[in-house]
């Protein structure tokens, strides 16, 4: 019986008669198809898109879960703000134009197509998606990061898929860049689910 997974994998499962020989048909087709080529190259084109729901995006979202990322500028988890549980006014957890859309239009950048890449997105707390509104990064960032040390501003940096000089990048270099970026992220997430050493903060009660 052949099967096949969404647009990645498809494997033959007549030979695996126990558990172990079913997984290691799982772990070929997994080693075939995730190649450097597939992590450092198709992945981050699969992200050139704005569309808001699709498997690559979800597959970041997880991946943050799974290393444990904290919410940009925030001290609190992905992991938490994605609770059921969390309450909140509104939505505790919200996505952010890095570049938001009032300062690309400023450049522009107007279609939706553009101002929505799925690159120029950040999980934030919705209390500070309102205080940023349509600042550009050079502005809005500073007050942000004064929060947080430098060792935790390189940590948010890493989780989040931030070029260095993110702020001052032009935009379509910054997309570019933070899709591989965020590849890495995905592929780090991977790794950790395949080595069972991901953050404690993703278990649950």
């Amino acid at each position: 019986m052949a099967l096949g997974v969404g647009n990645y994998l498809t494997f033959d499962m007549r030979d695996a008669t126990n558990a172990d020989e079913f997984v290691a048909v799982l772990d070929h087709a997994i080693d075939d198809k995730f190649t450097e080529d597939f992590w450092s190259i198709n992945l981050a084109n699969e992200l050139a898109t704005s569309a808001s729901r699709g498997p690559t995006l979800f597959a970041y979202y997880a991946a943050l879960n799974l290393l444990g990322a904290k919410v940009l500028f925030s001290k609190m988890t992905v992991h938490e703000l994605l609770d059921p549980t969390t309450k909140a006014n509104k939505s505790a957890l919200e996505r952010h134009h890095l570049f938001p859309k009032g300062y690309l239009q400023t450049l522009g950048v107007t279609h939706t197509r553009d101002t929505n890449q799925i690159a120029n997105f950040a999980l934030v707390e919705w209390s500070d998606n309102i205080g940023i509104s349509d600042a550009q990064p050079s502005e809005y960032v500073p007050a942000y990061a004064a929060r947080f040390n430098e060792a935790d501003l390189k940590q948010m940096g890493a989780w989040h898929a931030l070029p260095d000089g993110w702020t001052d990048m032009e935009y379509w270099d910054f997309i570019e860049a933070r899709r591989r970026l965020i590849a890495k992220v995905i592929r780090e997430g991977h790794e950790c689910l395949v080595s069972k050493e991901c953050a404690d903060e993703t278990a649950g009660p």
